[in-house]
């Protein structure tokens, strides 16, 4: 079991406590006092401030504190979003019927709002075809200029000539 990120109860080691919590009267008390006031609500004495002169010690029930912390830290994951990229891989002589299929994904990937990631991929001999990756690459984006724009625009890494579309939002 991890060590609690705060000391209560009985882990308090200062003498005088200032205490603060609903049901209680601010003020500095011994630490017997502070201690038998929460045990008296039935609830724990949670040092929030160990720093200040008094340390400050709240009143409250520690393990309802905990799961409130959790489940606004898992609010806050859930609103972050995810970036997710697809890939599609095209040749340099890819036929009009494949690059329509593949466009057909390219579409349904940022609308899913996924970024895409099209890379024309050169075998062997293939690589004096260049421009015609260019031409397939630039051809892709024209096409999907409603829903996307270009990041990168179309460079040659070694074999591969990568090109990277991101959704457009929509506000």
């Amino acid at each position: 079991m991890k060590e609690n990120p705060h000391k209560i109860n009985d882990k308090i080691r200062a003498p005088k406590v200032r205490v603060v919590g609903e049901n209680v009267d601010v003020d500095i008390y011994s630490l017997k006092e502070a201690l038998a006031m929460a045990e008296e609500q039935e609830l724990d004495l949670v040092e929030i401030s160990p720093k200040a002169d008094p340390p400050v010690c709240k009143v409250m029930d520690y393990k309802k504190f905990l799961y409130e912390q959790k489940k606004r830290e898992k609010q806050l994951k859930q609103k972050t979003t995810q970036v997710v990229v697809k890939e599609i891989r095209f040749g340099p002589n890819t036929d009009d019927h494949d690059y329509e299929f593949k466009k057909k994904n390219a579409e349904k990937f940022l609308k899913d709002g996924a970024k895409l990631k099209a890379f024309v991929f050169f075998k062997g001999r293939s690589i004096v075809f260049k421009d015609k990756g260019q031409i397939l690459l630039l051809r892709l984006a024209q096409d999907l200029e409603d829903l996307a724009k270009v990041e990168q625009m179309p460079k040659l890494e070694g074999k591969r000539m990568i090109m990277i579309l991101a959704p457009i939002s929509k506000k």
